[in-house]
């Protein structure tokens, strides 16, 4: 379709919001509620936007939404687009403004509630403009939010290994032994790592950064797993609150990184907490972006600001100035966190 002049009529960007919300999700009322228009509107834009085209993008049946072989192909292109329109905007607004405009932060379950106090009140004392919006999920979870857009900066435990994403180390933890009061190795000091081999361990559900590293840390001690991986436990938590809930319940015993301590092992008293001889297992947490985000040069100020912010934690600071004072050798390959030695 042509119209004066014989320039092509060029799609709008509402137009391609509402097919890309209708390729992800597959059924117009839905994406019309995640994109906060009227069903109506939704399916007009589409309709328009395959009369722009001059493809059907869809397929419409009584009971749900199918796309078509050409709609498959342009979802890809659309989505790119709609990326790249809202790197522009970034960018606009970080020049503008620093450290203003909303700034979408995603976090493991392992580290949002023993850090997120410490970032939210840097944040709200030195960056007041900023809209800090935080989400909580699993790494494949948060990492896909990235690389949609749908989420601007991560913490969580690296390395990660994923090309298109930069890491700016934060600090290394060392991991901690929990175990129910009477149990032998309760409350020692200098623990080697091979006593991993005989402990019932519990374990984090499936899809956990803590629970690979936990697995890996088990592996360098020289235990064997059945099937070359298989957890050695029938026993899992989705969280760690639940987990040291089961050791006090005298169900086994788990690895808590330290900065989880004082809040999860210390309350009511019914767990001993245990360290490993030097050097002990240890994980790395960092912030991660996208390698072109628009914002980088911020970010890269926010993870030096969380170094100085994180010191009174038990943590050792790296990246920045201390970066090659503080080095710990990652985890061979994985897509998480290291399970280091110091």
């Amino acid at each position: 379709m042509t119209i004066s002049g014989g320039r092509r009529k060029q799609p709008t960007l509402a137009q391609l919001r509402a097919f890309t919300a209708v390729a992800e999700h597959l059924h117009f009322r839905d994406a019309a509620a995640a994109i906060g228009m009227s069903q109506p509107a939704l399916s007009g834009a589409v309709a328009a936007l395959e009369e722009t085209l001059g493809v059907a993008l869809v397929e419409r049946t009584t009971r749900k939404v199918l796309l078509s072989s050409a709609g498959e192909r342009l979802a890809v292109r659309a989505k790119a687009v709609l990326a790249e329109v809202g790197a522009l905007l970034e960018e606009a607004e970080a020049v503008r403004a620093p450290f203003t405009g909303v700034l979408r932060l995603g976090a493991i379950p392992t580290v949002a509630p023993y850090l997120l106090p410490t970032v939210l009140r840097l944040v709200h004392d030195r960056y007041p403009q900023l809209d800090l919006q935080v989400h909580e999920e699993q790494t494949a979870g948060l990492l896909d939010g990235l690389h949609s857009g749908r989420l601007d900066l991560l913490l969580l435990a690296v390395p990660l290994g994923v090309p298109g994403v930069a890491e700016l180390p934060l600090f290394d933890e060392d991991f901690v032994l929990v175990t129910p009061l009477d149990h032998e190795v309760g409350r020692r000091t200098g623990i080697p790592r091979d006593a991993l081999r005989e402990l019932n361990l519990l374990l984090l559900d499936e899809g956990h950064c803590l629970r690979d590293q936990a697995l890996e840390i088990c592996r360098e001690a020289g235990r064997e797993f059945r099937g070359g991986g298989a957890a050695p436990v029938t026993t899992t938590a989705a969280g760690l609150s639940t987990l040291v809930q089961l050791v006090a319940g005298g169900l086994g015993c788990t690895l808590l990184p330290r900065t989880a301590i004082q809040l999860e092992a210390t309350r009511g008293g019914k767990v001993l907490t245990s360290s490993f001889a030097h050097p002990a297992p240890s994980r790395r947490i960092a912030l991660a972006m996208r390698t072109a985000a628009a914002r980088s040069a911020e970010y890269e100020e926010l993870a030096a600001a969380l170094r100085e912010a994180m010191r009174p934690l038990p943590v050792r600071i790296t990246g920045g100035a201390d970066r090659d004072a503080t080095r710990y050798a990652a985890r061979r390959g994985g897509s998480c966190g290291a399970a280091a030695a110091g």
